[in-house]
């Protein structure tokens, strides 16, 4: 699965995706985001988020992908893997902020 994840990021992922301010979310949508984490990614990637059906979410397991990657992956899913895209569902603002929330640990 790490192997699928890391040729998504070499391959798909386009240079030059403007990272924004994931801050600006009011902590109303933060809070459901950090829900939708917990339950929805948590359904594949444990309820911890240490790895299920999908890889460990932690950020030290995921410390070499960039927020502009994973925010890509968040929004596009892997294509040939159970990952969905979620860009139907969520802003690219969401997807930044769910990223930023993934990559500085505080799932732990």
């Amino acid at each position: 699965m790490r192997k699928a994840l890391v040729a998504f990021l070499l391959i798909a992922v386009p240079v030059g995706l403007a990272p924004a301010a994931a801050a600006d979310l009011p902590l109303e949508r933060k809070l459901e985001l950090e829900r939708l984490v917990l339950q929805d990614c948590g359904s594949c990637h444990g309820l911890t988020l240490k790895g299920g059906l999908g890889p460990d979410l932690r950020a030290e397991t995921l410390s070499g992908i960039s927020p502009e990657a994973l925010t890509e992956i968040v929004l596009d899913g892997i294509p040939g893997t159970a990952m969905p895209p979620w860009r139907p569902l969520i802003s690219e603002e969401d997807a930044r902020w769910i990223a930023k929330f993934l990559l500085t640990g505080e799932v732990e």
